[in-house]
């Protein structure tokens, strides 16, 4: 089995539903959910929009490829109803991002591991540090606890709180 970490966010609709059904699809599609972090309120990133958006990173071990795993997640977004819109960043029912697989890293057209732009967001290293902050970023030789330290990403983030 394979570990693979997944960063889900989601900004339109209800937030904490749409993330609940993404963690029972990738149950069920990808693989079993071992951990999971907070929920993190965020501003968007990227683009500019009135709703705020829910992040999470969770942890699962996979008996699927890396193109098997984008497969799935691009179906379970589908089945959510994410619709895409063409645009490199907009607001989404549901959005899941493959951060790492293993240790491994790819770097195609199609698929890029670890996640590119990863150690530049806060919304994605902090619930990252909150499950696995000794982790070491395979490009980067560096723990992801010392990169949130270094990292210059200024948008907001808080635990979220349901009312």
């Amino acid at each position: 089995m394979k570990k693979v970490f997944l960063g889900i966010g989601t900004n339109l609709g209800e937030r904490e539903t749409n993330l609940k059904e993404s963690i029972a699809s990738i149950e069920k599609n990808i693989g079993h959910v071992l951990k999971c972090s907070s929920l993190y309120e965020t501003e968007p990133w990227g683009f500019k929009s009135d709703n705020q958006f829910l992040n999470m990173v969770v942890l699962a071990e996979t008996k699927l490829t890396p193109s098997g795993v984008l497969g799935a997640s691009l179906m379970i977004e589908s089945f959510l109803g994410r619709i895409r819109s063409g645009k490199q960043y907009s607001s989404r029912v549901i959005d899941i991002d493959i951060l790492l697989y293993d240790n491994i890293i790819i770097d195609e057209v199609s698929l890029r591991i670890p996640h590119p732009l990863m150690h530049e967001r806060k919304f994605v290293l902090v619930p990252l540090c909150e499950i696995a902050p000794d982790l070491v970023h395979p490009g980067l030789g560096k723990t992801f606890s010392t990169l949130l330290e270094s990292c210059e990403d200024k948008c907001k983030i808080w635990k979220y709180k349901p009312l």
